[in-house]
């Protein structure tokens, strides 16, 4: 069964009914269950899992240590281009905002590789607009295999592309795919994204396994908290990464919980992830799928992501630049507002004082 398939199923599913059926009884069996279903998810983002979020959270800290130990994965982004040619209304590369344009020329690109290599990190991330004609197959390739040169693990968050295009991707390097629904509500995905190839749901959906068939070794994915419902968007990504982890086994998952934060074009969020509620979720992420990779982005301050370094999440960006060129001479405007604007030494010594150990490098071909 396809994952579109899956989401139908929801179609009439009452969210607010079920959570006002739910008990303490049901959330402290689902906290001290070890194998936990769809139901027992839910319970875990219900408003009563709140009273109980110290022990959820004390759980998931146990899951975490017995399957990652005390380690956190370090990575960087590099944006290559901020060509957009979709209209999404809360993007600030959104090809309707009156934004300085760059595209990377592969000798920037080169310049940009050898700063962010200066941090250790060997995980890098490259992103760009979603334009196919900015940024064709071929360009991808060449930036990928100048990032291979400086890092031993290269993901891509770009338009997305066909299972062909993905394969010559792979074979030039590309190690792992990052791709968000953003929203998985239909209609509330359709008014938001107005224009554009982005504006196609099923293609989007749809993305993360076609990436798994070309070889990708990493996926990463999850919802935009901001647009829809916090808890059904929530369950959604929880599940699809449920299906994906299931049909993919050769696949590593992740799941990122990013919150829309101030960008050109001025868009409101529709409704707000508190920080209570992100825990929440990211704790019922880790109960639900314990081998999953919890990823926390520089959109969160320092404080808070410090915090989370002692519950559950196994991955941060450190020292983020979303500006294109943004490591070396950036003339641009970002694609969000980072919130944690420590350089990437910073995040590291900090994650030492805490007892964990940064992992710089966690992939290596041989």
């Amino acid at each position: 069964m396809s994952f579109l398939k899956i989401l139908k199923e929801y179609d009439d599913f009452d969210f607010s009914g079920y959570f006002a059926n739910v008990t303490d009884e049901m959330v402290l069996n689902s906290i001290n269950k070890k194998s936990l279903d769809k139901f027992d998810f839910l319970n875990l983002l219900s408003p009563r899992a709140k009273i109980h979020l110290e022990k959820i959270a004390q759980k998931a800290h146990e899951i975490t240590v017995a399957n990652f130990g005390y380690t956190i994965n370090l990575y960087l982004p590099i944006y290559v281009s901020n060509y957009c040619s979709s209209d999404c209304l809360y993007c600030g590369f959104s090809k309707k905002n009156k934004i300085p344009r760059k595209k990377l020329s592969l000798e920037e690109v080169e310049i940009e590789a050898r700063e962010i290599a200066k941090s250790g990190i060997k995980h890098i991330l490259f992103l760009t607009g979603e334009s196919r004609k900015i940024t064709p197959l071929e360009y991808l390739c060449n930036v990928t295999k100048i990032l291979k040169k400086h890092f031993s693990f290269v993901a891509i968050e770009v338009y997305p592309m066909s299972q062909k295009d993905y394969e010559v991707l792979f074979k030039a390097g590309v190690d792992g795919l990052t791709v968000y629904q953003e929203v998985y509500d239909k209609e509330l995905y359709k008014s938001v994204h107005v224009s554009g190839e982005k504006s196609d749901y099923k293609y989007r959906l749809e993305t993360p396994e076609r990436g798994a068939k070309a070889g990708f070794r990493n996926l990463n994915i999850g919802a935009l908290f901001g647009i829809g419902d916090i808890a059904s968007e929530a369950f959604f990504s929880g599940l699809h990464a449920s299906y994906l982890s299931k049909k993919y086994l050769g696949c590593e998952l992740g799941l990122s919980l990013p919150r829309i934060n101030e960008a050109e074009g001025g868009f409101q969020p529709n409704c707000i992830l508190d920080d209570v509620s992100f825990v929440q979720i990211m704790c019922a992420y880790r109960l639900f799928l314990p081998r999953v990779e919890i990823n926390i982005s520089t959109r969160e301050d320092a404080d808070f992501r410090d915090n989370l370094l002692g519950i559950c999440a196994t991955k941060f960006s450190a020292g983020s630049k979303t500006e294109v060129g943004g490591y070396t001479v950036a003339k641009t405007k970002p694609q969000f507002e980072i919130s944690d604007t420590r350089e990437s030494d910073e995040v590291i010594k900090r994650i030492q004082e805490l007892g964990y150990e940064p992992v710089y490098k966690n992939w290596e071909n041989i």
